[in-house]
């Protein structure tokens, strides 16, 4: 959740932020109504004080057998004052925090100002793969082994989705295996397996909601929704909690499957795997003290990088700019891997720092031998995410029969195959 006092301290600080991110969100609305209730507390702090002080009297008026009656009166009408006032005070309470719910947070002061025209592209790792032939896409690879079935999924469920046969399903099994052995075997993530169903409170937390409620699927007799992100549930594992600094950071890494609906994205790279309305994909996320925030930051995105590297894929690290920002996010990059079919690169991973954004709406915070309790910093990175991983591996390992050579990597887990051929799947 936005901090108020920024708003009630520097609130040309805060119509800046917004602009950059290209948010609508009436700052000035919310300072005044949050000026409102803060005069009606006051008023009501002092109408307290007068009815205590009354109440003294009284008690000394009957103690020297004196008529209270005027001083009763006199009690009961600032009583009544106070009840008139304290439904005011709650709706405006109420009126503050579902505005504050709205407003995103701020770009961190090393994020480019601009549209994604000014994100900026700040390192690249490997060479984009070439060929003696015309590569093919990833759709006519995958239909020409037989190891994704678009129609089918179609007929399931609708466009959108993917149904992995043989080799595709092996393959993309041993990526969430192989992700997940390299996040909790070196770099130290706890691994986590959380539901795929969340309710209300858990996406409210990480921001989902209430923004972002049209893109989500939702489920029609229970207030639950299924998961964007593993992000949602696993951040959440400690809302309403108080953590031990000395227990910082704390990391945690989860494979869920992810839903979203992407509504108003239609039209926009539909093409077999680029944009699906379920895809696998581990999770990275982190608890720090603020001031290692960023120092976390760029280690989550070298944990990311790892997994590309490994798997020998081409790709490149982009700092967002503001325009490009999450709802949620302070600072953001995004790992994008060259997909040789397509001739794109392809955003298979995404790492933020939200500060403390997310642990205001979710309570999340911490507390030292020696500091006071204070709210964690939260961030979440992809570690990283199917289906386009997919794509860049069958694009960028495909042979000019049509084949495609399994990552050395990746072997270990595909119980040694080394090549995903047509006669192993056919006939």
């Amino acid at each position: 959740m936005f901090d108020i006092k920024l708003i009630r301290e520097n609130l040309e600080a805060v119509q800046n932020g917004l602009a950059a991110k290209n948010a609508r969100a009436d700052a000035p609305e919310i300072q005044r109504l949050d000026q409102k209730y803060r005069r009606l507390v006051a008023s009501v702090e002092d109408l307290r004080g007068q009815k205590n002080t009354a109440n003294d009297e009284i008690s000394r008026l009957l103690k020297d057998k004196k008529d209270p009656k005027a001083k009763i009166g006199s009690m009961k009408a600032i009583a009544a004052k106070i009840d008139e006032l304290e439904p005011q005070i709650k709706d405006l309470q109420a009126q503050v925090q579902n505005a504050l719910l709205t407003i995103p947070n701020l770009p961190h002061a090393s994020v480019p100002v601009g549209a994604p025209d000014k994100n900026k592209v700040v390192r690249q790792w490997g060479k984009q793969p070439k060929f003696d032939f015309t590569p093919r896409d990833h759709v006519e690879l995958a239909e020409g082994l037989d190891i994704i079935d678009f129609k089918r999924a179609a007929k399931l469920s609708g466009s959108h989705f993917v149904l992995f046969k043989r080799a595709g399903a092996l393959l993309e099994r041993a990526l969430i295996n192989f992700m997940l052995d390299i996040h909790t075997r070196e770099h130290g993530y706890t691994e986590v397996f959380p539901p795929v169903l969340v309710n209300r409170e858990s996406m409210t937390g990480t921001g989902q909601l209430p923004k972002m409620e049209e893109d989500m699927y939702k489920l029609k007799d229970d207030d639950l929704f299924l998961v964007p992100t593993a992000e949602v549930p696993v951040t959440n594992i400690h809302r309403d909690e108080i953590l031990n600094e000395e227990d910082l950071p704390v990391r945690y890494a989860a494979y869920t499957a992810c839903f979203r609906r992407e509504a108003g994205s239609y039209g926009k790279d539909t093409k077999g795997l680029v944009r699906v309305h379920q895809f696998d994909k581990v999770e990275m996320v982190k608890f720090v003290r603020p001031q290692d925030s960023y120092d976390e930051l760029e280690k989550l995105v070298a944990n990311a990088e790892t997994i590309f590297q490994k798997l020998g894929l081409a790709h490149r690290v982009v700092l967002l700019a503001s325009g490009d920002l999450s709802f949620a996010a302070a600072k953001c990059y995004d790992i994008e891997v060259y997909a040789a079919g397509l001739d794109k690169w392809l955003e298979c991973s995404s790492c933020s720092n939200f500060e403390d954004f997310q642990a205001r709406r979710a309570n999340i915070r911490f507390k030292g031998k020696t500091t006071k309790t204070t709210f964690v910093h939260t961030l979440n990175g992809s570690g990283v995410a199917l289906a386009r991983t997919v794509v860049a591996i069958l694009e960028n390992y495909q042979t000019k029969e049509g084949e495609v050579i399994v990552p050395e990597a990746l072997r270990p887990y595909m119980g040694g195959l080394e090549k995903i051929e047509r006669k192993d799947y056919h006939g």
